[in-house]
């Protein structure tokens, strides 16, 4: 089992859902989340997407000289080993703009998974 995590742009979480769907894959999480890059991100990107409280809220990082946090939603999904590549390509070709900012995407082993309410571990508990 694997669990891929993406960090796509706000804007793109309705197209990366339906597009998980129509490959069959229906379970995930989606959280909004703040961060940023390496690379110094040109805010104009955010242009007509409204006030920065519509948009999670820009904040300012004191840490980083004053580097902005961009609003992102991370989604995370758990899937077999031999789904992964469909999984991380319909990520890729309903998020890629070709501009920086327009996500990753981390592949993670997963050791083991239990659900709550039967107690089911590994394969079953998916």
């Amino acid at each position: 089992m694997k669990e891929v995590i993406a960090i796509i742009r706000m804007n793109k979480i309705n197209a990366t859902k339906k597009a998980l769907a129509d490959i069959g894959i229906y379970g995930m999480h989606a959280m909004k989340v703040m961060g940023r890059g390496k690379v110094h991100l040109d805010l104009k990107v955010l242009d007509g997407m409204g006030p920065p409280e519509e948009i999670g809220g820009i904040v300012m990082d004191g840490v980083a000289g004053g580097a902005r946090l961009i609003p992102k939603r991370m989604i995370t999904v758990l899937v077999q080993d031999e789904d992964v590549d469909k999984v991380v390509a319909a990520i890729i070709d309903n998020n890629r703009e070709g501009n920086m900012g327009d996500g990753k995407i981390f592949v993670c082993p997963v050791h083991d998974v239990c659900r709550i309410r039967t107690g089911e571990r590994g394969e079953a508990a998916i």
